[in-house]
């Protein structure tokens, strides 16, 4: 614990939102939600607006919908959201050395590393240049809280919501956290809170008041200490300036039960290709391959495989996930896929050499298997689908055990493009827009920057040749 407030826990208002009402002039001071805009998608994020109505983060999107129906609707922008996020992360960079990202929009800041600040006074003129910097950079809003730990720190900010600046003193901690609930506590779920309440604890005191050695009979060792430090507002966790990743996974939920078992094959490898591009972005590779599937009854399965060395090659992750689906039973139907991989490494000359022989020994198998196919006809079924949206790569199931084939795919027309709403258009004429909705071949764009008056709404045919997928505007102009 320190004697100053100098630990700052940064965390930006709404951030999804915020960025796309700041990005739109029509949607300013309107409700906004953004999150999976299918039957089963979840609510990532909503405005402040929206929230006054009963919306907020993952609730699933049909009852964000009941509860308000007139909001703003709007598929995330994630490469937009990183992007701002790495103007705030600079910003903070230049306070101290010791950052501590936690997410795209929240990270916890040590002052005094950097210099900055060594008393309440100086601790608070940091947080208010900063909010002040923020403003100025990215034209969003962030709320600083500012405290002798980190768990006081990011209490401070989440009372500061939102655009504000709170700092609490530290020997006040005690006194502070007594009458709050128990669930203001890091560690502190649904599960934990109901388990601590049926004991009779609700609040921080009762958990003081009941003592370490009743916490560890409830929660065990580990948990209960840890709780019983806290509840007295004692908290030495370091800001760590690199966290390193322990996995890269991606995950998709069906609007539909899959359950044709080529198309589920199809959606993994398409979540492999997907997975690595993160962990190449990452500067990764990995050992383990892990395939998660989420079956119609809502029973979750997870099945893993681990190389003989790490590979960012998606080849590679691509054969090894689908030799995980073929142990999974999808009789039934499944909601959910997920492809990850684990036991992280920075990618070193080992890993060549690892992947020099498997991709060797690969082409040994397939020159064998050809010579074996020349003197015998074998039904190979070849089975193509392209990624709806997009980005995405043509993707192929070869079924077959004892004739290797190469067979082209068939031409297809080009397919109907798909235009999500809030998501970037330029037209050759009228200029820069976004999509506020499409259906029956039509596409609905209304045409604004983030520094103009709002816009004009204009409907056009969803193959519109004037009408382009657009690059995110900066949200504050420059110049």
């Amino acid at each position: 614990m320190r004697a100053a407030p100098t630990i700052l826990h940064l965390d930006m208002d709404a951030f999804f939102a915020a960025a796309e009402q700041a990005s739109k002039p029509s949607l300013r001071g309107k409700p906004v939600v953004v999150g999976g805009l299918g039957p089963r998608g979840v609510v990532a994020t909503a405005s402040y607006e929206a929230r006054r109505f009963g919306v907020h983060s993952a609730m699933p999107m049909g009852q964000a919908r009941r509860l308000a129906p007139n909001a703003a609707y709007l598929v995330p922008r994630f490469s937009f959201y990183r992007s701002i996020s790495e103007q705030v992360m600079e910003l903070l960079g230049r306070l101290s050395p010791l950052v501590e990202p936690l997410s795209l929009d929240e990270a916890f800041v040590d002052l005094d590393a950097g210099g900055v600040a060594d008393d309440s006074a100086s601790a608070r003129t940091a947080g208010e240049r900063l909010r002040a910097d923020i403003l100025a950079t990215t034209g969003l809003t962030g709320s600083v809280g500012l405290a002798g730990s980190k768990m006081i720190a990011k209490i401070a900010s989440e009372e500061a919501k939102p655009d504000g600046l709170v700092l609490i003193e530290p020997g006040t901690e005690r006194e502070l956290l007594a009458p709050r609930s128990v669930r203001i506590l890091p560690g502190v779920g649904p599960a934990t809170g109901e388990h601590l309440r049926r004991a009779g604890m609700t609040t921080v005191s009762d958990l003081v008041e009941a003592g370490e050695d009743e916490l560890v009979r409830l929660l065990g060792r580990a948990h209960g200490a840890s709780l019983y430090l806290m509840a007295q507002g004692y908290d030495d966790r370091p800001v760590v300036a690199e966290r390193d990743a322990k996995s890269v996974s991606v995950e998709d939920t069906f609007d539909v039960d899959l359950h044709d078992r080529v198309r589920i094959r199809f959606e993994v490898e398409r979540l492999a290709e997907r997975c690595v591009g993160r962990l190449r972005a990452s500067g990764h590779s990995g050992r383990t391959i892990v395939l998660k599937v989420r079956r119609f009854d809502f029973s979750t399965l997870t099945r893993s495989e681990t190389l003989r060395g790490p590979t960012d090659d998606p080849g590679v992750v691509r054969e090894a996930a689908g030799r995980l689906l073929e142990a999974v039973d999808t009789t039934g139907g499944v909601r959910l896929l997920g492809v990850g991989v684990s036991g992280l490494a920075d990618y070193t000359q080992e890993d060549l050499f690892a992947q020099a022989e498997a991709e060797a020994e690969a082409a040994h198998a397939a020159e064998g298997a050809a010579g074996a196919a020349a003197g015998a006809v074998g039904a190979v079924a070849t089975v193509s689908a392209s990624e709806e949206g997009a980005g995405g790569d043509a993707g192929a199931a070869v079924t077959g055990a004892s004739a290797v084939a190469s067979v082209e795919p068939e031409a297809h027309e080009p397919a109907e493009r798909r235009w999500a709403p809030g998501h970037d258009v330029r037209h050759a004429v009228y200029g820069a827009g976004w999509v506020q909705g499409s259906g029956v071949g039509r596409v609905t764009v209304r045409f604004e920057e983030p520094w103009s008056e709002p816009g004009r709404v204009r409907t056009f045919a969803v193959d519109d040749p004037e009408l382009e997928p657009g690059e995110a505007l900066p949200l504050v102009r420059r110049g």
